[in-house]
């Protein structure tokens, strides 16, 4: 079987990924989670969430997930098997053994492949990418600004950013429309900014830090990425003419 390179680089993440992921679980908990007052539940969710992402378009990188086929039980099978023995390891380490920890596991799986039955593989990134987001600006109740400044500036800006590249991706492939350049530039800035918006709101519904400083520089990223996208294909078509 030939990969293609889009399969290449799923299969070598999850190869850094699985790995890095079983290491941050069986060393001590960093105490700047504790200050972040961070809930736990929520990352496991999402570190299985983006693990079966990865497991799933590794083997089928062109299909949905289909719950009649055996790979689909064969990857929930060994995610499971995964996070018992994760657990039970843990208790060797001086972390906590926790049945709630297990079913949150479980929940950010059966997420993944309810999402992966619906999406292939371009809308389900675009959709595990904004759940990411979305539950890490909402995880901590402390002000992340304050405790890790460098990182949450960072996290904001590409974040946003790579939100931006693969809404653009999704336009290409599934809104083929001839639009002019006003067109294009909102199509491709109102997705981001509205989800922007609605995470940070949250952000105040949950009782979270909303920090206007957060939004400006997600924005910015949203907008480098709208602009780097609108200008690289002029810049080629220059370049064409030229020669």
């Amino acid at each position: 079987m030939i990969l293609t390179r889009r399969q290449k680089l799923t299969i070598i993440t999850l190869l850094v990924y699985w790995p890095g992921v079983f290491i941050l679980a069986h060393i001590p908990i960093p105490r700047v989670v504790y200050h972040a007052q961070v809930s736990d539940k929520t990352l496991h969710i999402l570190a299985y969430l983006v693990l079966v992402f990865l497991l799933w378009f590794s083997i089928s990188p062109d299909k949905k997930a289909n719950w009649r086929k055996a790979a689909v039980w064969w990857i929930l099978f060994a995610v499971v098997w995964y996070g018992v023995i994760d657990e039970v390891l843990q208790g060797y380490v001086g972390r906590s053994c926790d049945v709630t920890d297990f079913l949150a596991n479980l929940a950010g799986t059966l997420l993944g492949l309810i999402l992966f039955s619906f999406l292939s593989f371009w809308p389900a990134l675009l959709a595990v990418t904004g759940i990411v987001i979305f539950g890490l600006t909402n995880l901590a109740r402390a002000n992340m600004a304050e405790l890790l400044p460098v990182t949450n500036t960072l996290f904001h800006l590409f974040g946003y950013g790579f939100f931006t590249m693969l809404w653009i991706q999704n336009m290409r492939l599934f809104l083929p429309m001839k639009a002019s350049k006003w067109r294009w530039i909102i199509t491709a800035s109102a997705l981001p900014l509205g989800f922007l918006l609605i995470a940070k709101s949250f952000s105040i519904i949950f009782g979270r830090y909303f920090g206007i400083k957060n939004v400006i520089v997600g924005a910015a990223g949203i907008t480098a990425v709208v602009i780097a996208f609108y200008i690289i294909p002029l810049f080629r078509k220059g370049s064409a003419k030229t020669l």
